[in-house]
């Protein structure tokens, strides 16, 4: 390996975070770093569905100090740590080989660039889409600034993440103005007199930020604004994130027969046995598809029209849920997810190329067939 400048545990998680920001996950996750310290130095990284002692060997024998995984290993609040259970054993032995273990769950499954489009992508989808969009995701931006300024506070916004609609960025509404305002004596107008009246123009630039970036926004702008005091304003939104949510769904090149479809969803994925519902329909061509447990996704795939509906973990009594209108098929939670571990290194990879990102050899799909 070529010789490279060190950097911390915390360079990587602040990428991964970056990209996949911890903000967007369920509110019963529990992402983000488990155990360990983030200001270490890294050395290598494993990349695993699961945390499992098997894993945790495999970290040791390649001398990796950092552990990421698709599942927490906690979902729950720990009160001891004793031994007394699998994941309290685990977590002691992180902490006596001073290992770091990093979670990246939800928040990845929520964004496009997750395992759903990785398997959209497999199996050809064209024209996808997130299935079920998360609301209540964004806040509008109203600012106003001296005419002047416009383009550099307008610049600042859309450079911290603001502005992005859908496949469109640089987004916002403008219109021209007076702004009126007087400045007291304990004052340092950039514009204006103290104690008098001052009319400027000013231009209202209005545009779209995500929730989860409003205080990098708001520092960007005000950095950039001449104002000593920056004139703004929040409104919540309730526009849908068209590239964020649960779940997605496309097309096929071309209709094609139901067992067909299984045959080549059951290739790509290599799952040992696919369960599913009756086959409905002379052919295939609307595909909805969630890794994980995606049974609470079954009504969205019906209602946008579905031809079959690809997850796991569906039990016996969701299945009845199809009703004649869709093909649900259960190919297994690890093999819905197994691609997690690939996505994740590639990207790891790419920006950190002198680095060591190894894909866990084990795996550890607790469900075995027969």
């Amino acid at each position: 390996m070529k010789e490279h400048n060190p950097i911390k545990i915390k360079d990587i998680i602040s990428f991964l975070e970056s990209k996949f920001p911890p903000a967007l996950q369920e509110n019963y996750d529990n992402s983000g770093l488990l155990v360990g310290s983030a200001d270490e130095v890294f050395q290598k990284a494993i990349i695993s569905i699961d945390f499992t002692e098997d894993v945790l060997q495999e970290a040791l024998n390649q001398k990796a100090n950092l552990i990421i995984t698709h599942h927490p290993l906690i979902f729950k609040g720990l009160k001891k740590l004793t031994g007394s259970n699998s994941i309290e054993k685990l977590v002691i032995s992180c902490i006596k080989n001073n290992l770091s273990l990093y979670a990246i769950h939800t928040n990845f499954d929520n964004l496009t660039s997750g395992t759903n489009s990785f398997i959209a992508s497999r199996l050809g989808l064209l024209n996808a889409k997130v299935l079920r969009p998360l609301e209540n995701q964004f806040l509008k931006l109203v600012v106003f600034c001296p005419v002047s300024h416009a383009n550099a506070v307008r610049q600042a916004i859309f450079e911290s993440g603001a502005g992005t609609i859908g496949y469109y960025d640089n987004c916002s509404f403008n219109v021209e103005g007076l702004g009126s305002f007087r400045a007291s004596d304990e004052a340092n107008p950039f514009v204006g007199t103290m104690g008098e009246n001052h009319f400027e123009p000013e231009t209202r630039i209005e545009t779209i930020l995500p929730k989860h970036l409003k205080n990098k926004v708001l520092k960007a702008m005000i950095q950039a604004h001449p104002y000593e005091e920056v004139a703004y304003d929040l409104y919540p939104v309730e526009n849908h994130a068209s590239q964020i949510g649960a779940g997605v769904i496309g097309d096929l090149p071309e209709a094609i027969e139901p067992q067909v479809f299984l045959k080549k969803l059951k290739e790509i994925t290599s799952a040992a046995c696919i369960r599913h519902t009756q086959l409905v329909g002379n052919e295939v061509k609307r595909v909805a598809l969630c890794g994980g447990s995606g049974a609470f996704l079954i009504s969205d795939a019906i209602r946008q029209n579905a031809d079959a509906y690809i997850t796991g973990d569906i039990k016996y009594h969701e299945f009845f849920d199809a009703n004649g209108k869709l093909i649900l098929c259960d190919i297994g939670h690890y093999e819905s997810e197994q691609f997690t571990k690939e996505i994740l290194c590639d990207l790891l990879k790419e920006k950190f190329p002198t680095f060591a990102f190894l894909k866990s050899d084990i795996v550890t799909n607790p469900i075995n067939y027969f």
